[in-house]
């Protein structure tokens, strides 16, 4: 290998260096670059005219604070990824093919075809591993398939905090044109749900994505509201839930509320405190029995105040388990 052909390897792998430093998120001073790369500040500024050259889009700063950042380009550059991130990417990628987003699956796949081609092979193992000997539980049903067009639009919205106009049909397939303020998206299961302030009835919805048709433009923006809620995801569980259950149950545990929901999720129900030795549940399913295991599962005192049809249920099991102990 003669001496040119020496320098441009070395200039090369240099590059890739200074490349790998400049996609972590943070500004780097020349000085830093040139300390890392063990070169000077002047071949720093030439290794970033090259980058750019390339189609990178290095940011630079002037002062004393300033510095280099990777920036964003109009179209996207290759990536340097570590051996963990490429993993994580490649099982992320796996997961989204089997996600509910419409043509998520064929782009997932064309994008892991892609990386696994150029994955070392001890990452290749590892990746293949993963996939052989890992099952996933299929989920009940088939569920809904979101546009992800829709999605990022609803993203976008919640980000600059822009109203929304949007048809929507509810669970009675009834169509009609909704005004809401978007605040959060939320993947619960198979379905995505947009929790929102409804501008026509004043009030916090969640809306099913699936059943969301944008219209554009959006509208003006909006000042924030206060969330219902710090835990949304256990919002959205706990309305979804709710909407669905065709029994609703009242019951007092002689137990304090804190202990209470130590032991349920928020699709179980809610809890609400009367004093220190007790507490209020409301939850709900679909059948009584159901709603009896899961009280059952309390393994705490309680007293059903609605509806009569579960006490007449628990005094029917209470009986029979009574006939089992003999």
């Amino acid at each position: 290998m003669n001496r040119q052909t020496g320098l441009m390897l070395e200039t090369s792998a240099r590059l890739l260096r200074l490349l790998s430093l400049l996609q972590t998120p943070r500004d780097w001073t020349g000085t830093e670059l040139a300390e890392r790369l063990r070169v000077s500040t002047r071949t720093v500024r030439n290794d970033v005219e090259r980058l750019r050259a390339l189609g990178y889009p290095v940011d630079a700063t002037r002062g004393a604070v300033g510095g280099y950042r990777l920036g964003a380009g109009s179209a996207l550059p290759p990536l340097l990824l570590d051996d963990e991130e490429a993993v994580a990417v490649a099982v992320g990628l796996r997961t989204a093919a089997g996600g509910a987003i419409a043509g998520l699956e064929e782009t997932s796949l064309r994008a892991l075809a892609k990386l696994e081609q150029v994955l070392p092979s001890r990452l290749r193992r590892r990746v293949n591993a993963l996939h052989t000997y890992t099952v996933q539980v299929p989920r009940d049903g088939a569920g809904p398939v979101v546009d992800p067009e829709v999605l990022t639009t609803l993203a976008a919205a919640c980000r600059d905090h822009e109203l929304l106009r949007f048809g929507y049909r509810d669970h009675a397939g009834s169509a009609g044109l909704r005004t809401a303020e978007p605040y959060r998206l939320v993947n619960w299961g198979r379905r995505w749900y947009l929790v929102a302030w409804d501008a026509d009835r004043g009030d916090w919805r969640t809306f099913r994505v699936d059943r969301i048709e944008p219209r554009t433009p959006n509208g003006p923006r909006f000042t924030p509201r206060e969330l219902p809620e710090d835990d949304v995801a256990a919002y959205v569980s706990r309305r979804v839930s709710a909407a669905a259950w065709r029994h609703h149950a009242r019951v007092t545990v002689h137990a304090p509320a804190q202990a209470v929901a130590e032991r349920i999720t928020p699709a179980v129900g809610t809890v609400e405190i009367v004093d220190e030795t007790t507490c209020v549940l409301r939850t709900g399913a679909d059948t009584l029995g159901t709603i009896a295991v899961y009280l059952g599962l309390l393994g705490l005192d309680f007293t059903v105040d609605d509806p009569p049809e579960l006490v007449a249920h628990l005094r029917e099991l209470a009986a029979r388990y009574d006939r089992a102990a003999g």
